[in-house]
């Protein structure tokens, strides 16, 4: 996937130089020079001098809508312009902002941007985040017969009610919609950019993610778990 990472301070360069060595296509972006020092020798991806929102500087850096776009610079509203830059003049689906202040991640969330607080930002969170088919798990019981996994709602996934996964053979628990969470019921519709965390089965994932992906699934293929 190609990721482009706006701001190479701790963060950006620890989370790009992890993305890179998984075979990602990565370029970072930084408005100094001497900031790419922290991505090391062996960084294998391209850096790119400049200002993340400016839309010239996204056009050098690759940005295509198939992208990913991570804004973890040292300022909060220069990552929520990157973001709204990435999402509305690029239409970037998978797009990330770091925050500083969590009393604003209720905003940046009904302006339909995921946020990350920075006290709650690890590698793994990223990769649920901006991968299409993350296998990062929240919790799984002692036998790994059943497992909560995390999804954030693409627009693909948006419409489809909460029976339909269950249909897919899982359950989902909770529902956290512009910073607010909510049990769900059965007739509740998946909206872009909602943060669901589901129970499902061994290999139900799979189900889900296609799914959530808008990909047709064989319900009556999903057997109990």
């Amino acid at each position: 996937m190609h990721i482009i990472v706006v701001g190479c301070g701790r963060v950006g360069s620890t989370v790009a130089a992890e993305l890179s060595r998984m075979g990602h296509d990565i370029v970072v972006i930084d408005r100094q020079a001497d900031a790419f020092r922290r991505l090391g020798d062996t960084f294998g991806g391209t850096t790119l001098i400049g200002v993340g929102f400016d839309r010239s500087t996204l056009e050098a850096a690759g940005i295509t809508a198939d992208s990913a776009v991570l804004a973890v610079t040292s300022g909060d509203n220069s990552n929520i312009l990157i973001a709204r830059v990435a999402r509305e003049t690029f239409g970037v689906d998978r797009v990330v902002a770091r925050i500083y202040d969590p009393r604003r991640a209720r905003v940046y969330e009904r302006l339909g941007i995921p946020t990350v607080a920075s006290v709650a930002w690890t590698s793994a969170r990223v990769m649920r985040a901006v991968l299409p088919h993350g296998t990062e798990t929240e919790w799984q019981d002692p036998t790994s017969a059943y497992a909560l996994i995390e999804r954030r709602v693409p627009a693909a996934g948006a419409g489809h009610a909460v029976a339909e996964l269950a249909g897919a053979g899982s359950r989902v628990c909770l529902i956290t919609r512009n910073g607010q969470p909510m049990l769900p019921a059965e007739t509740t519709l998946l909206q872009q950019d909602d943060l669901v965390h589901i129970m499902v089965g061994r290999d139900g994932g799979r189900a889900v993610d296609a799914l959530l992906a808008g990909e047709s699934t064989d319900h009556s293929a999903q057997g109990a778990h």
